[in-house]
């Protein structure tokens, strides 16, 4: 079911510190430009004695800023950092507001902050960081958003699962080690999403409520092992019309299911937020604020978005 009532460096001793695009194309100097500097007092050429600047105060959409991740999370290879403010944060202000976020990467990576429509947000009130390629197992992160914002988590193993609703099959490559399962996907008409999803979250128990996304009394009841893709309600969970279908054809009004003879609980058990769902052979493609669709912009245009480009 598409929607559900609820849910949810480079050199050792080295990092780069990243604050819009980092490198490549003049990104070194922008993140120079956007990285937080500090000045100290000191004597110019007159030999006298300068005053220190005033500091610049903080942008007040930072004092209300909330992020995806926590401290200490392991994380899966194509997490964002996301970061959601209180209000609408103005084209005229987004610059500043970049300019007091930090990633620190180890080992270093080239990245960007973009402006992203959040389906349930208005414009302007979510910005993601995402690096050039997803990152790499073990890489350790910490991110600054302002003065009383500090995250640092790790990225864990890498798992990147393809469903392909064509063949009714899903692919889990999991630290290089490669198996395939049987799956039912979206009915026609009521497609799976096409492209690239992340895992935002998982629960053992969802409650799902076919008269929330329009689909009249279709359904109404619990299914296990769900993992979350999409806030618009895409969910890859055990479903019992799987037992017959899986493999064979597309039953479903969206989500992707999987069988309950243990299939669904072995994925379940180790998929972490962060892990890769991709969706090939289907239509639309998932918007990049439905969740954490970022992966599906090119990275020309991903780093268009930064107020900083």
């Amino acid at each position: 079911m598409r929607r559900a009532t609820r849910a949810w460096g480079a050199a050792a001793l080295c990092s780069l510190v990243l604050a819009g695009c980092s490198a490549g194309d003049g990104a070194d100097e922008r993140a120079a430009d956007a990285r937080p500097t500090t000045t100290t007092a000191g004597r110019g050429a007159s030999g006298k004695k300068e005053a220190k600047p005033e500091p610049v105060p903080e942008p007040a959409a930072l004092k209300g800023v909330r992020l995806n991740v926590t401290d200490g999370q392991t994380v899966g290879v194509g997490m964002p950092i996301s970061l959601t403010f209180d209000r609408p944060v103005p084209v005229a202000e987004r610059a500043a507001v970049e300019r007091r976020l930090e990633v620190t990467a180890r080992p270093g990576v080239t990245g960007s902050w973009s402006w992203v429509e959040d389906r349930n947000l208005h414009e302007g009130q979510r910005v993601d960081y995402r690096p050039r390629e997803p990152w790499k197992p073990g890489t350790k992160v910490t991110v600054r958003a302002g003065a009383g914002t500090t995250r640092t988590f790790g990225v864990g193993r890498s798992l990147v699962a393809t469903v392909d609703v064509r063949t009714h099959t899903m692919t889990v490559v999991k630290d290089g080690r490669t198996r395939r399962v049987k799956v039912t996907a979206g009915a026609p008409g009521m497609d799976t999403w096409n492209g690239t999803m992340v895992v935002l979250d998982k629960q053992s128990r969802v409650l799902m409520d076919s008269r929330t996304v329009g689909y009249g009394k279709a359904y109404k009841d619990y299914y296990n092992y769900a993992v979350h893709l999409t806030t618009s309600g895409t969910y890859l969970h055990e479903n019992p019309n799987a037992n017959a279908t899986a493999g064979e054809r597309n039953v479903t009004h969206g989500c992707i299911g999987l069988a309950t003879d243990g299939t669904a609980r072995r994925f379940y058990e180790e998929v972490i937020p962060g892990d890769i769902v991709r969706v090939v052979g289907s239509e639309e493609t998932v918007a990049t604020g439905n969740g954490y669709g970022n992966w599906n912009v090119g990275w020309k245009e991903w780093r268009a978005g930064s107020a900083l480009s």
